[in-house]
């Protein structure tokens, strides 16, 4: 259930129908997903956060595509987004992520979470040698 009800036409705002064409052209698809349909009640906020997601997601870097949308579904996960799980999943899947893939990724983010539990929990006291502003580091 949402917060809010996007307007009946978005794309009567130039600078809402400029940011999902700069999706479409982007994306190559004319499919609009509702993350932006209803960040588009605020033409400001919809740009700065498209803008911020092209740059990172859409722009070829030293990470590629797929490991990307891994990354993004672990801390989907972590953060408990069942918006973006699902997003990023087929994302993911689109771009070439398979079962066994998927089924490692999970399993990694299990154990993440387990470790990263038990470390804050015993308060495990950093290594010298991993903490990179360490005198010899």
């Amino acid at each position: 259930m949402s917060t809010l009800a996007p307007a009946a036409d978005l794309e009567s705002n130039p600078r809402v129908k400029a940011v999902f064409d700069d999706i479409r052209a982007t994306r190559q698809t004319e499919f609009i997903n509702n993350m932006w349909r209803y960040l588009a009640f605020d033409a400001g906020l919809l740009e700065q956060t498209w803008a911020e997601v092209k740059a990172v997601m859409a722009t070829p870097s030293e990470i590629d595509p797929l490991t990307k949308e891994m990354l993004y579904i672990a801390v989907s996960i972590a953060n408990n987004c069942g918006y973006c799980v699902h997003s990023h999943t087929a994302a993911a899947r689109a771009k070439g992520m398979g079962e066994g893939q998927y089924a490692e990724l999970l399993k990694i983010v299990a154990l993440a979470a387990k470790t990263n539990h038990l470390a804050t929990a015993l308060q495990v006291p950093v290594d010298a040698c991993f903490d990179a502003g360490a005198p010899g580091a």
